[in-house]
């Protein structure tokens, strides 16, 4: 086994063109290899033993078998490997907010960074919770227990679609509207 990130390209790549678009990696169970030295930081950015990963090609491959699992932890995952690495926030972030329609008929999508455009709705909720020091952690869940962390710019585009809902016997919350969802974000 090799902690070679080119290895694992290789890899993904010959799984990738049997699979389809994405890998099945839910379907891969390998035993743990270890630790490879690869870490998301919060501003999204990928590090290969504290380099920056300069090649977007490698970083959008292997967002595509990155999963998180029951453990909590961070997996790059191939049909014969399985590596942990680090994340310090979330995998991903999520930006370019896009609206399309109105009211309870609207969907709002958001591009992730590594290219993933995202409908928000059943499929990919949005849920905003808090940070320790009570800033607000805008997360859209995207698959394998992955999130993606809305930026802030893309947030305060959020928040201008704000509609109060109230829902039978609960105080009035503040929200949006996708997908035929309902996501509160804030007490009214």
């Amino acid at each position: 086994m090799s902690q070679d990130p080119k290895r694992l390209e290789e890899q993904v790549k010959a799984a990738a063109v049997e699979a389809g678009d994405l890998p099945p990696i839910e379907k891969w169970h390998p035993d743990l290899s270890g630790d490879i030295d690869i870490r998301i930081a919060r501003d999204g950015a990928w590090y290969h033993e504290g380099e920056p990963i300069q090649r977007e090609a490698i970083v959008r491959l292997f967002s595509t078998i990155l999963r998180r699992e029951e453990d909590g932890h961070y997996y790059l995952v191939t049909p014969v490997e399985k590596w942990r690495i680090r994340v310090e926030d979330t995998p991903l972030l999520a930006h370019t907010l896009e609206k399309e329609g109105e009211g309870e008929r609207q969907t709002l999508a958001v591009t992730t960074n590594v290219g993933e455009k995202l409908l928000l709705g059943a499929e990919h909720p949005l849920e905003v919770g808090q940070y320790e020091d009570g800033s607000p952690r805008p997360l859209v869940r995207v698959r394998r227990g992955l999130e993606a962390r809305l930026v802030t710019a893309a947030y305060y585009e959020l928040a201008d679609l704000l509609v109060e809902n109230e829902a039978a016997g609960e105080s009035p919350s503040l929200g949006v509207w996708s997908g035929g969802e309902y996501f509160p974000v804030g007490n009214g």
